[in-house]
């Protein structure tokens, strides 16, 4: 199936899509911070750059969007154009995901991945009831946590 968009237009909508700072990222920080946790951004000494870094509770937070990490969910489908490129890209994103975990929980931190289904699209979980979900999980003693939609 041929794109219905040009070239040179594919590509201006593909490089505004933001890998950080996302609206499912924002929603995350800002109910945190409301609810008094205190956090560093986009850790750049970490391994993966986590979205979320809680040096108190020596705990991380990923925010993943579905679509990028492919997620097995409503809001993941392998585009119908260049299928092999988008197969290659986002098994090496998952695969790096994987890694990124492992050596992050090696080195003491504990890790969460907060899924966009969880934030938005028709199985999200309330903002108020994801937000309780990391608050236990952070003052509790798990070393990870995946929160998905429905």
């Amino acid at each position: 199936m041929t794109d219905i968009v040009s070239p040179a237009k594919r590509s201006e909508m593909m490089s505004g899509i933001r890998g950080k700072n996302t609206k499912p990222e924002i929603l995350v920080r800002k109910a945190l911070h409301a609810r008094g946790f205190r956090y560093r951004l986009h850790g750049r000494r970490l391994p993966g750059k986590p979205d979320i870094v809680l040096p108190k509770y020596n705990a991380v937070i990923f925010v993943h969007g579905c679509f990028w990490h492919g997620h097995d969910c409503h809001l993941f489908k392998l585009p119908r154009s260049r299928t092999e490129f988008w197969q290659e890209k986002i098994k090496s994103n998952r695969e790096r995901d994987v890694e990124i975990r492992k050596l992050l929980l090696d080195n003491g931190w504990r890790v969460a991945e907060v899924w966009e289904c969880s934030v938005k699209g028709k199985l999200r979980i309330d903002l108020p009831d994801l937000i309780v979900r990391l608050v236990n999980w952070l003052t509790g003693e798990e070393p990870e946590l995946e929160v998905r939609g429905g």
